[in-house]
């Protein structure tokens, strides 16, 4: 027996005659390089991408900039008014007890002129300026309370008005938060009408228990040349 090998990019074994090929490898069917580049194609093809694999953060960071409202509403008085305002029924009242915020609440003046407080229960608002009933509510914290702070604030003015009847655009009723003339009501009202008996206008207002009536010239006043009545409170203005 004779054995001969023939290379021709493969192996032949000659025994007995019959030629046989061994199978071939794929590294005699494709270059070490292109084995090498598929590899690292698989590789990172079946290796995750780092996004996904990193968790998504769905919580969005706090807007710094946004500034933290105070729950605490400013008054509608001016320093100088908050001196010389009288409470009224149907005011907006926010009262503030210094770190004792349980016994810290809003309230709107009763008809009767009372208010209902934690503790001190009914208290008499109408009529008084801020400063006496912050002065009431501290004499009567005292009982619970070691040197209570208290502040009363007006937060919304309903007590002060003034009415309007007769020929005129819009009758009906008129807030005054500060000083309003008779002029200054009948603009707010959309003017006189055009029937309208300007020179006999007048005002009705409670003195002293009693009505009184005040002459209102309204041309004289457009003109400059007659008084311009400063209104009241419950002032009641009658265009015939």
């Amino acid at each position: 027996m004779s054995s001969r090998f023939l290379s021709f990019g493969s192996v032949f074994l000659l025994v007995s005659g019959v030629l046989f090929s061994p199978a071939p490898t794929f590294s005699n069917c494709f270059p070490a390089s292109a084995l090498l580049q598929s590899g690292q194609q698989d590789s990172s093809s079946s290796r995750p991408s780092e996004q996904a694999d990193k968790p998504k953060d769905d919580k969005q960071a706090p807007d710094k900039s946004e500034k933290q409202r105070d729950p605490t509403p400013l008054s509608v008085l001016t320093p100088e008014q908050r001196l010389t305002y009288i409470i009224g029924v149907e005011d907006d009242l926010q009262i503030s007890v210094w770190k004792e915020p349980e016994l810290s609440t809003t309230v709107v003046v009763r008809p009767d002129g009372m208010i209902t407080l934690p503790l001190v229960n009914d208290v008499k608002a109408a009529g008084l300026k801020t400063e006496e009933l912050q002065a009431i509510l501290i004499e009567k914290l005292k009982n619970y309370i070691n040197e209570p702070q208290v502040t009363v604030i007006v937060r919304g003015i309903r007590s002060r008005k003034v009415y309007l009847v007769g020929e005129v655009a819009h009758q009906g009723t008129f807030p005054i938060n500060g000083d309003m003339t008779v002029l200054e009501l009948l603009a707010a009202a959309g003017g006189v009408g055009t029937f309208a008996k300007a020179d006999s206008i007048y005002i009705l207002r409670q003195e002293n228990g009693k009505k009184v009536r005040i002459p209102f010239h309204y041309k004289k006043a457009v003109a400059g040349k007659g008084d311009n009545v400063v209104l009241q409170p419950g002032d009641l203005v009658v265009v015939p």
